[in-house]
């Protein structure tokens, strides 16, 4: 079956001298792994430059559902961003944010919402010139909506514990080791007050920042199997100092 659809690049990885392995995560067919040649000469339409970390793509290939890998019958740049690959600080967060989604998205079918999401906020964030220091918090808690663990903020107050397993706040501490104290539990309920038009009245600094992308991951790996430790994390911790 031919398909059509939008993507975006999570990962490539280099297979022999002329072949790459891609990662996509498309908006009609969720999580899609490509196998494809690099022509070599620069007149094909498959480029390697297409190919970086959260490109928008479009792409045409014969859908094959039991086939582990897709091959390409045609793919285009469908919406190039003007600050993202250029800006040392936006490079940084999207390197870290394509490694998060290629570990969070990775059993993901077709999800139409939370592909939108994505892209919709990653045009946000190449579109933004100044006050994004904590747009990748909020990019990660919001996502959590989409796969299946936002957390409940019901019963949530300055006195309560948040169990990170169930995804709620209690009164009392739960019975396992996964959850926040009381002082820390806040942070959540003030993470899920953001959002990108008003992220920027939430003042932190770089400590506290950082610590908020350690609970993020945490939870992550709580509710997503498999979900590791980040190769790019060290790199963003030292932003916005």
């Amino acid at each position: 079956m031919e398909m059509k659809t939008s993507a975006i690049v999570l990962h490539a990885l280099k297979y022999g001298e002329s072949q790459l392995i891609v990662d996509l995560f498309t908006r009609d067919a969720g999580r899609v792994s490509f196998f494809c040649h690099l022509p070599k000469s620069n007149k094909g339409k498959i480029k390697k430059q297409l190919f970086q970390p959260l490109t928008l793509l479009e792409v045409v290939f014969d859908y094959r559902p039991q086939a582990s890998m897709q091959r390409f019958r045609d793919l285009r740049l469908a919406k190039p961003f003007g600050s993202v690959p250029f800006d040392p600080v936006k490079l940084s967060i999207s390197l870290f944010l394509a490694e998060f989604l290629n570990y969070a998205t990775r059993n993901e079918q077709q999800n139409e919402l939370l592909y939108d999401y994505v892209e919709d906020s990653l045009l946000w964030l190449d579109n933004v010139s100044e006050q994004y220091a904590n747009f990748h918090l909020v990019f990660m808690m919001r996502l959590s909506r989409f796969i299946g663990f936002f957390p409940n903020l019901a019963e949530s107050d300055a006195h309560q514990w948040f169990d990170l397993r169930n995804s709620v706040f209690t009164a009392v501490r739960p019975p396992h080791p996964d959850y926040l104290e009381p002082a820390e539990a806040s942070r959540i309920a003030l993470l899920m007050r953001m959002n990108y038009k008003n992220m920027h009245l939430f003042r932190m600094s770089q400590a506290e920042r950082n610590r908020c992308v350690e609970i993020i991951l945490n939870y992550y790996r709580l509710h997503v199997p498999g979900f590791p430790e980040m190769k790019s994390l060290p790199v963003l911790q030292t932003l916005f100092r």
